[in-house]
């Protein structure tokens, strides 16, 4: 066990034990590097990878997909390319475009990687819609990977009164637990915990 509670992440743990609890991303890269097991991806394929590999023992290959280039031009019409990784290049031009308070946003991303061969008019347009959403206080999905993330939102919508050192509190907490790291209300213990 590591001090906070969890198992160690090593060869021996099983896949069910290791999927109850909380590792950091940057856990599950050191991980892989000394199983040999590839290191690329976001932390839903790390956590993929290591549970297969717990498992079975077996290494799954790289599915690694390879990024596009830009196109030469940007221009409206342009359809957005395969893999795509947005460049300064892809920020000059929206911000060319939409304005200079433009910022790349998780959820925007993701529409890009998701949306190939449509044209940058359609990511303008999504992009808009996702600013006016969010001007308009419209909750939007976090991914989950961004568990801390949905945690705190989650956390502070049923607690206004709490500060934010509570929430990572209530959160430091909940992830040396096994199960899921969803906030739930019974999590507000911690504090009690916190004051004795």
């Amino acid at each position: 066990m590591m001090s906070d509670g969890r198992p160690v992440l090593e060869k021996g743990l099983s896949q069910d034990r290791f999927r109850q609890f909380y590792y950091l991303k940057e856990e599950l890269v050191i991980f892989c590097r000394e199983e040999g097991l590839s290191m690329s991806g976001g932390k839903p394929e790390l956590t993929e990878r290591i549970a297969h590999y717990l498992e079975t023992g077996e290494k799954l290959p790289n599915s690694a997909k390879r990024r596009s280039k830009p196109p030469k031009e940007l221009t409206l019409n342009t359809q957005i390319e395969e893999n795509i990784t947005c460049s300064e290049k892809h920020r000059a031009f929206f911000k060319k475009v939409i304005g200079d308070d433009f910022k790349f946003n998780v959820r925007f991303l993701k529409w890009l990687r998701e949306n190939p061969g449509k044209t940058y008019q359609d990511a303008v347009e999504e992009y808009l819609k996702i600013r006016d959403e969010r001007k308009k206080g419209i909750k939007t999905d976090i991914g989950t990977q961004f568990e801390y993330n949905t945690y705190i939102r989650d956390f502070f919508a049923d607690n206004k009164e709490h500060s934010l050192k509570d929430a990572i509190t209530c959160w430091n907490h909940k992830k040396r637990l096994p199960g899921n790291n969803s906030y739930e209300r019974s999590d507000l213990s911690a504090l009690e915990d916190q004051d004795d």
